[in-house]
């Protein structure tokens, strides 16, 4: 199930006899909206960065190194897909870059043995007299049904 306005690009990895090479976004691709701020956050493994979301800007993740477990909430009133939660891995084993739309919860876990790295481009410059964010706790808040534990079988 996708969250309505969610986007997946799966990147190509171009390897030759120096390293590996591979394109996050483009302006000229149909997906790009446009450039705010460029930057880079770490999590460390079993650490739950969530949840939080925006009313003005979209972010394009896309995790560098190790894996994160990318949980997506629709709380948009009168969204085709309100209520729903989609879940995404990306990282070093699945190289994708995962548009997350404006007024969307959304957060993520470490689920890689070392720290994630993750790249966020977003459509809008961080403002810190009016930072565009609101945040809610990751477990038991009270709006969102979502359990971040482990599932092992």
């Amino acid at each position: 199930m996708n969250i309505d306005g969610v986007v997946i690009k799966e990147l190509v990895v171009h390897p030759d006899d120096r390293g590996r090479l591979f394109e996050v976004l483009r302006e000229d691709e149909p997906m790009f909206s446009r450039f705010g701020q460029a930057y880079v956050t770490t999590t460390y493994p079993g650490v739950v960065k969530a949840w939080h979301r925006h009313q003005r800007q979209d972010d394009f993740f896309c995790c560098l190194v190790g894996m994160i477990k990318l949980v997506i909430h629709d709380g948009r009133p009168g969204s085709p897909t309100a209520g729903q939660t989609q879940q995404l891995w990306l990282g070093e084993h699945k190289l994708r870059l995962v548009i997350v739309p404006r007024g969307t919860w959304h957060g993520w876990t470490c689920v890689s043995p070392v720290e994630a790295m993750v790249l966020n481009l977003v459509t809008e410059p961080y403002n810190r007299q009016d930072p565009d964010e609101q945040r809610l706790p990751p477990h038991h808040n009270g709006v969102i049904d979502y359990d971040w534990a482990r599932r092992d079988g």
